[in-house]
């Protein structure tokens, strides 16, 4: 089992900065690849982000050049640097781990961005 606790979602205006942290009951260093995925009113949950443990990233279309994932594997915890934030930006974010052959989700933190 790995419990997901995200933290850091809130109200930022259009241009503005978020960094959202997820932070996991387990050791991460048994977590080969880690994510962030969000979902808007209305539609399907998408991939934003996924770092495996060496460090290499994944990015969405949509995020590249604005977002940056990293995890720090001594805090157990995976970041989500988010810049220059558009209102399509607005969603729930959720922290992904899969392991165990299972997938873990946190309980998501809202980002709202107003224009």
């Amino acid at each position: 089992q790995v419990q997901l606790r995200e933290s850091g979602g809130g109200l930022v205006q259009a241009g503005g900065s978020l960094t959202l942290s997820c932070e996991a009951s387990r050791s991460i260093r048994t977590i080969v690849n880690m994510g962030w995925y969000r979902q808007a009113a209305g539609k399907q949950r998408e991939l934003v982000a996924h770092i495996s443990y060496g460090g290499s990233t994944f990015y969405a279309d949509s995020v590249k050049g604005r977002f940056t994932i990293s995890r720090d594997n001594a805090k157990n915890t995976i970041y989500l640097q988010m810049n220059s934030l558009k209102a399509e930006d607005k969603a729930v974010y959720y922290c992904w781990a899969p392991w165990g052959g299972d997938n873990f989700w946190g309980q998501g933190t809202q980002v709202t961005v107003s224009s």
